[in-house]
């Protein structure tokens, strides 16, 4: 396909700039020849991040693992990355971990359906997750935010729990390794946050 006032071939990153939906990302997503990675829009404009480096992977899997009982038990479902509609067509997120009130099927989940997100923090998304995403979520009245940091040469992992207060999130309880991670609510969990480090 090739754009006819301009002569050069069609190229959805260029040529849908700024307009980007859900309608136009069933249409042109994911994008041939590209590596696999996570699309992400905010106001039409579209970004791409690669998927987890292999450290957060593994604790997003260990962390799930520790959420599935109590969130059963309180009634949630403990998804990987979904991708979650933020009230527009042109603004979605897909978190490493998401925690949803009902199951969900298809493509898109609607922000109303989140208890919480957790981002796993890496150095090329530190923005994006402590300050993008949070403000994000905030808009949405999502009510819970985790974010997770893990540093494989330090032997470090930190883990903080914010909750949507007055508008705002705040620091409900933080934990780094050799420490006990507990929560109470939005459902009960007790972990060693060393526990999300792979070795």
């Amino acid at each position: 396909m090739t754009d006819v006032e301009s002569g050069h071939p069609f190229d959805p990153l260029i040529d849908l700039d700024g307009m980007w939906t859900v309608e136009v990302a069933e249409r042109y997503l994911p994008i041939p020849g590209l590596p696999l990675v996570k699309y992400e829009c905010w106001d039409g404009k579209l970004f791409m991040s690669p998927y987890e480096a292999a450290r957060n992977s593994y604790g997003a899997i260990e962390l799930a693992a520790a959420f599935r009982a109590g969130a059963r038990e309180a009634g949630y479902y403990v998804y990987g990355t979904v991708t979650l509609t933020m009230g527009a067509l042109d603004r979605w997120i897909q978190p490493d971990l998401t925690v949803l009130d009902s199951p969900q099927r298809g493509t898109w989940v609607a922000a109303e359906h989140c208890v919480m997100v957790v981002e796993f923090v890496s150095p090329s998304s530190v923005r994006r997750d402590h300050v993008n995403k949070p403000a994000a979520c905030l808009q949405q009245g999502i009510a819970w935010f985790m974010t997770v940091e893990l540093d494989d040469a330090r032997d470090l992992a930190v883990v903080e729990l914010r909750r949507l207060v007055d508008g705002r999130y705040e620091l409900v309880t933080r934990a780094v390794s050799g420490q006990r991670m507990q929560m109470a609510e939005p459902f009960a969990a007790d972990f060693d946050p060393a526990d999300l480090l792979a070795r």
